[in-house]
C-alpha cells in the first residue's frame, strides 16, 4: 500500500491533482491531502506518506519550511514540489531537501501524470528505513554538508569570515553547524580557519617584504594585533621573527 499526500490550498488546483492521483492509485492506496504547512507536518507524522506533492506557498508555514521539518522523521519519502515561482533560492533550498521533483505552475496533466508515476516506480521495492538506517542518513548528510563548508572556507579565508556566513551556506543553524563542525574536524571553526589563514601569512612572510600589517590584511583579519596574537599562538614566535629565522635559514642553505 502507498500513501499520497497532497499539499494544497487552492481548491480548484487540488481538484486537478486529487483527480490524476486517484486515476493512478489502487484502492489499497490511500490519498490524504491539506491545505497548509502545519496540517502537513501533523499528517506527515501520522500517516508517515511515501509519497509528498507539495505546493511552496501555503499557509501558516511554506511549504519548504514544512518539508525541512518533515525531513526529520521521513527522509526517505519521495516529494514534488509545485511553484508558481521560478525563484532560484528555492530550487536550491529544494535540492538540499533531496526533493526529486520540482515542477513550475501551471503544470500540464501529461506532466504531473508522468512525474507521478516515476514517483510511484521508485517507492514499490522499498522497505520501510529503520532507526539505525535514518541516523546514518543523518550523519551521511552531516558529513556532505561539513565538507562542503570546508572547501567554501578554503576557498575564502583570505576574506573576513564569519561562523554564520559558513553556516548559511550550508543552510545550517550556527549554533549546530559549530558543534557538528568541531565533531567531524576534531577542532572548533575559528580555530580551523586561523590556522588556514597563519599558513598563508606564512607563505607571504617567506616570499613577499610586505610589512606584518599588510600580511594581516591580505589574510583577513580586520585588527593588526590580532594577527600578531594568532600567529605568536600557533608559530610560538612573532611575524617578524618568523621572517628573520626563514631568511638565515636560506642564507646557510645557500
Amino acid at each position: 500500500m502507498s500513501v499520497v499526500l497532497i499539499v494544497e490550498d487552492e481548491l480548484l488546483e487540488l481538484e486537478f491533482l486529487k483527480s490524476i492521483v486517484t486515476e493512478v492509485l489502487t484502492s489499497k492506496d490511500k490519498l490524504i491531502t491539506c491545505e497548509s504547512g502545519i496540517q502537513a507536518i501533523k499528517l506527515a507524522k501520522q500517516h508517515r506518506p511515501d509519497i509528498i506533492v507539495m505546493d511552496i506557498l501555503i499557509p501558516e508555514m511554506d511549504g519548504l519550511q514544512a518539508l525541512e521539518e518533515i525531513r526529520k522523521f521521513l527522509p526517505q519519502a519521495s516529494v514534488l514540489i509545485l511553484s508558481a515561482c521560478s525563484d532560484f533560492t528555492y530550487a536550491q533550498t529544494a535540492i538540499r531537501l533531496r526533493v526529486q521533483e520540482y515542477l513550475l505552475k501551471p503544470i500540464k496533466p501529461s506532466v504531473f501524470k508522468q512525474v507521478f508515476h516515476k514517483l510511484l516506480a521508485t517507492i514499490a521495492p522499498r522497505q520501510l528505513p529503520d532507526e539505525k538506517e535514518i541516523v546514518e542518513e543523518e550523519e551521511i548528510n552531516q558529513v556532505y554538508f561539513i565538507e562542503k563548508s570546508l572547501n567554501y572556507i578554503q576557498d575564502n579565508f583570505k576574506q573576513k569570515l564569519p561562523l554564520q556566513l559558513v553556516a548559511a551556506k550550508v543552510f545550517m543553524n550556527p549554533q549546530y553547524f559549530s558543534r557538528i563542525f568541531k565533531k567531524e574536524v576534531g577542532v572548533t571553526y575559528i580555530d580551523y580557519l586561523n590556522k588556514l589563514k597563519i599558513e598563508y601569512a606564512c607563505k607571504l612572510l617567506e616570499t613577499t617584504d610586505y610589512p606584518a600589517y599588510r600580511i594581516s590584511s591580505e589574510c583577513g583579519f580586520s585588527d593588526p594585533s590580532y594577527f600578531n596574537r594568532v600567529f605568536v599562538q600557533q608559530m610560538k614566535m612573532t611575524p617578524k621573527g618568523y621572517r628573520r629565522n626563514h631568511l638565515f635559514d636560506s642564507k646557510d642553505k645557500g
